[in-house]
This record gives C-alpha cells, sequence and structure tokens, in this order.
C-alpha cells in the first residue's frame, strides 16, 4: 500500500492530486477577483468578469491567451497581478507554500512531503525538500540573470526603470514558460535582435526541462551518471528544438508574409524562436495567423507534446512522447522488452503515458468539436487554439480575442486541466479510487488491428 492511500489526514480526506487540482482553483479564484477590480483597470473601467477569469487561469495556467491587450488594458497594479499568477502557477503554490515554511524554520511533515511529490511530479518522496530548495534557487538565479540583460537591452528603448520593469516581467513570464507580453505586438519588434532572442528562448528551454533534470545536471555533472529520465528529456529537447527549427524554416521559407522578406540571419533566428515557443512558452517574433496551414499543424505537434514533467511547462510531456515513441518501435520490431538507453522500461510506465495520451488527445478533439460549433470558425484554426490552452502554450492564430462568451469558457477550462494535468484531474474529481479487487478473470484476447 502507497503512502498517499494509507494517509488519514489529509484536510477533508483529500488526496494529493484534488488539493493540487483546488489549490489552483483557488489561486484563480483570488486572481479574478483582484483583475476585475476597477483599480487593475487601465481606463479604471473594470474589465468583465469573463476576461478576468480568462486572464487570471491564462497567468495561472502559465499560458498566455489573451482576449484583451494586456499592456492596454491592465494598469500597473494589474500588471503585477498578472506576473505574480504567472509566477505562482509556474513554480506551483506548494512549492512558494514550502520557502515560506523553510525561511520560518518550519517542519516538513510527511503530508506536505507528499504533496510536494505529487506537484514537482516526482516517483519517491525522498529528496523532495532538497528539490525545492533547488527549483527556488535556479528560478531565481534565472529570472534574475534574463531580467538584469532584457533591461539593460530595453533601456535603449524606453525609460530605464520601465526597461528593468518590462525586463523582470517577461524574465518571469519566459522562464514559467507563460508568454505574457508587456508589449502588444509580443517581441514582434525585436524579431532580429539576438540577445532579447537567445535570453527568452534560453529562459523558456531552462524553464521547460523540468527541476529534477536541472537538479541532477548540476549533481552528477557527467552524461554517463545522468538518470535515465534526464537523458530521455535532454535528448528529446534537443531533437524537437533542431528539428523544428528546420522544418519550419524549410516550411515558411517563401512565405512572403513570414519568413520571405527577412535576411538569412533573421530567418534562422525567427525559425529557431519559433521551434522553441511551442513548447509551452506562447511569445512569437513573427505574425502566427499568418503561417501556412502545415506550419499551423508542425507547431500544433511541438504544443501537444510541450515541456518535460516537473517543468513550468504543458503538454503531454516529452518523456511520455518518448516512452511511446520507444514503446511503439520496440513492437514494430518484434521486441517484448522496452528499451532506451540501456534500460528498460517497465510497462506500467509505458500504460500510464499512453492514458495521458489518450486523455489528453481525448479532451482536445472534445474541446475542438464544441469550439467548431459555438465559434464557427475554420478547422485548423480552431485546432490550433484548443492545442495551444491544452498545452499552456499561449499562442494564437487569431481566434481568442474573438472567442464568444462559450468559447472563452471553455477554453479557460482547458487551460486549466492542461495545467493540473488531464490525468490528475480526472483522479482528482474521482470520488474514491476503488479497492482493487482480488478476483481475477479468464484472460482472453481480442484482434488488434
Amino acid at each position: 500500500m502507497t503512502p498517499t492511500t494509507n494517509i488519514r489526514e489529509w484536510p477533508f480526506r483529500l488526496r494529493p492530486p484534488q488539493i493540487l487540482a483546488i489549490g489552483f482553483a483557488l489561486v484563480i479564484a483570488l486572481g479574478t477577483t483582484l483583475l476585475a477590480l476597477p483599480v487593475a483597470s487601465e481606463t479604471g473601467q473594470p474589465v468583465s468578469i469573463v476576461d478576468a477569469l480568462f486572464t487570471a487561469t491564462s497567468a495561472t495556467c502559465v499560458t498566455g491567451l489573451n482576449t484583451v491587450d494586456t499592456p492596454t488594458t491592465f494598469s500597473l497594479f494589474g500588471e503585477i497581478v498578472i506576473v505574480l499568477l504567472i509566477q505562482t502557477g509556474g513554480l506551483g503554490f506548494l512549492t512558494l507554500s514550502t520557502m515560506v515554511a523553510l525561511l520560518l524554520g518550519k517542519r516538513i511533515t510527511l503530508k506536505e512531503r507528499l504533496l510536494m511529490q505529487e506537484a514537482l511530479n516526482q516517483l519517491t518522496v525522498e529528496g523532495v525538500v532538497r528539490l525545492t530548495k533547488y527549483v527556488l534557487t535556479f528560478t531565481f538565479i534565472c529570472e534574475g540573470l534574463g531580467a538584469l540583460l532584457l533591461g539593460l537591452r530595453f533601456s535603449r528603448d524606453i525609460p530605464l526603470g520601465q526597461a528593468f520593469y518590462f525586463g523582470i516581467f517577461h524574465a518571469v513570464s519566459a522562464f514559467c514558460n507563460a508568454g505574457f507580453s508587456l508589449f502588444s505586438a509580443n517581441l514582434m519588434d525585436y524579431r532580429g535582435d539576438l540577445l532579447v532572442n537567445l535570453v527568452i528562448t534560453t529562459l523558456i528551454i531552462l524553464g521547460g526541462l523540468g527541476f529534477s533534470v536541472v537538479a541532477d545536471i548540476y549533481t552528477k555533472r557527467s552524461w554517463q551518471r545522468l538518470s535515465l529520465h534526464s537523458k530521455v528529456v535532454l535528448t528529446t529537447t534537443f531533437w524537437l528544438i533542431v528539428l523544428g527549427t528546420i522544418l519550419f524554416m524549410a516550411l515558411e521559407y517563401t512565405n512572403p508574409l513570414s519568413l520571405a522578406p527577412l535576411p538569412l540571419n533573421e530567418k534562422l533566428l525567427a525559425s529557431y524562436f519559433q521551434a522553441v515557443t511551442p513548447r509551452t512558452a506562447g511569445f512569437n517574433t513573427l505574425n502566427i495567423g499568418a503561417l501556412r496551414p502545415v506550419t499551423l499543424f508542425l507547431l500544433i505537434i511541438l504544443m501537444f507534446i510541450g515541456a518535460s514533467p516537473g517543468s513550468t511547462g504543458g503538454g503531454i510531456k516529452t518523456s511520455t512522447f518518448t516512452t511511446i515513441a520507444v514503446a511503439v518501435w520496440s513492437i514494430i520490431q518484434g521486441k517484448y522488452d522496452i528499451e532506451i538507453f540501456g534500460r528498460r522500461l517497465p510497462r506500467g510506465m509505458v500504460l500510464k503515458a499512453l492514458a495521458v495520451a489518450a486523455v489528453s488527445m481525448m479532451l482536445v478533439v472534445t474541446v475542438t468539436g464544441v469550439l467548431l460549433i459555438t465559434e464557427q470558425k475554420e478547422m485548423e484554426i480552431v485546432l490550433f487554439e484548443t492545442v495551444s490552452a491544452f498545452g499552456t502554450v499561449g499562442l494564437s492564430a487569431g481566434l481568442t480575442p474573438q472567442l464568444t462568451v462559450a468559447g472563452k469558457l471553455l477554453i479557460t477550462a482547458t487551460m486549466y486541466s492542461g495545467r493540473v494535468g488531464p490525468l490528475t484531474l480526472a483522479f482528482a474529481i474521482a470520488q474514491r479510487l476503488g479497492r482493487q479487487g482480488i478476483k481475477h478473470y479468464p484472460e482472453e484476447g481480442v484482434i488488434i488491428g
């Protein structure tokens, strides 16, 4: 019996997945209330409750989709609320509460360690407090350096104080894979700026690797000594970025509305940026609505895969994708064991990966179908927006600002599901998992294929 099934002291007998789901919902509710206040509006007229809910969910779920223009709609107070929601959603409210407890010298109990295990997506409870310390230290170092570099660059275009405020906002938004920008054109005006592009993409990649991978690299410092999980994440991330860059450039090279007018160096930089940002970040240096349908399909695939477990990003995760790919390849080769990097994957882990992908696919298909009815838009645009919401990416092909109230609420629910995790959410809303029966029925096969 696992520790989580034997604990009787959970508040209201809630399990860790339920606590995570409710916690995110409470943070969203608080954010909605604050963003709906007149003081959060640039004009003094409060935004609608639906738009406040949408923005709070998008920020907390580190997505970046917007029904309103952030810099022209929200005041300084509203923008600060948004960046705090991004930080809370990116790190997780449990990580931040653990930080407060550690600063106060409070002892972290077993219940809290079990919650941290669930929040950080770890296999065991061992070392979760130490990992939390790594998470906080690494996050603030990355965001601090990113804010400094971006602030210095932005100071060439806007006043110094505002430049560093913009630097902090964009560094937090990038590391947490949120994609919120204080520029109405997002980062399109910095398409050819090497510093801005490299700082933003580096923060996105570091935030999307997963904190356990970063801690593993820091402690092991050798490829041979890295865990299997770290090797899978790093290898998958590398190839997704490389292949994504090559394919994006090939598909858009002659598109007069995107890459065609740009010099070669800007073509390469923009292609690299747009290969990184679908990994749940949401920034863009090109007009996404002007991309070719086949390019949108490429971005949909990248968005659906997403970042890595235990990171600030969403999607089904890189390790899930690779596990399924390796399993399929093993079956094609006629192998019973599923092997990668000289290790054999447990079959239960493969089944979990298939479950995550299947539940995610069903969610995307269902939401897309409903949005096709409510929004009356083209299939590729609706699918793109749905996957962007599910993967907590934030890229938009132009549909989000035009959503009906029903569409806004549906995308809001999709962002929440994508951040909490389809499988975790399914467990969270279940009443109680029944005990595994002691009866075993006779085995019989079915015809496959």
